[in-house]
């Protein structure tokens, strides 16, 4: 149980590493927050320092997530654990201790953790998501369809009580977070994959 709590609290502090403020920190020395869609994370990086910088952040966000999984099975003694610690990093992400609780939306480390857990749901969960955004130009429309497929597809191909509870919550939070691109994408006025802000 100790080492259960201890492997959870690990991986909180592991996704409040917010990779998109600290290479926008080190490479141009700003607050990647106060900049473009005001987001800490891979597609505002994107917009804001270009493809490299925008790709770096996505993996090492993906990484983390992964990472969080593996400490969860190393430390862990029952099927909660490693599921909790993907929760734990991922809510570390969008709720960074280090960087006063403001944080990104946790899409990326979400997929890290969920292709860890459940690889083949999260596979097809992700080809139709790359393919609205391939199609629409809408990265949260795919963002948004990678959670909402997620516990389906867990369902259908992966079916655990642990996993399935964690992926509706995630589910759950990122249609919160991601909240104020709905109302745009409703109102056809969300950002585009490639176009400049406004």
């Amino acid at each position: 149980m100790l080492y259960g709590v201890i492997a959870v609290a690990l991986s909180y502090l592991l996704g409040s590493v917010s990779f998109s403020i600290v290479i926008a920190k080190w490479v141009k020395g700003i607050d990647i927050r106060q900049h473009g869609s005001g987001n800490a994370g891979a597609t505002n990086t994107l917009r804001v320092l270009g493809k490299g910088p925008g790709l770096l952040v996505f993996a090492l966000d993906i990484a983390k997530g992964v990472a969080a999984v593996w400490i969860g099975h190393a430390l862990g003694d029952n099927d909660w654990i490693p599921v909790l610690c993907g929760l734990a990093a991922i809510i570390g992400h969008n709720w960074p201790i280090w960087f006063r609780f403001k944080g990104g939306k946790g899409i990326a480390t979400t997929v890290g953790v969920i292709a860890t857990l459940a690889f083949v749901p999260a596979l097809i969960a992700g080809v139709i998501a790359i393919a609205a955004i391939a199609l629409t130009r809408y990265v949260s429309l795919g963002s948004l369809l990678f959670a909402a497929l997620t516990p389906l597809f867990i369902s259908l191909f992966h079916f655990s009580v642990p996993l399935l509870c964690v992926s509706l919550l995630l589910c759950i939070f990122a249609i919160v977070r991601h909240r104020t691109n709905i109302v745009k994408l409703v109102k056809g006025t969300e950002n585009k994959l490639g176009a400049k802000k406004g």
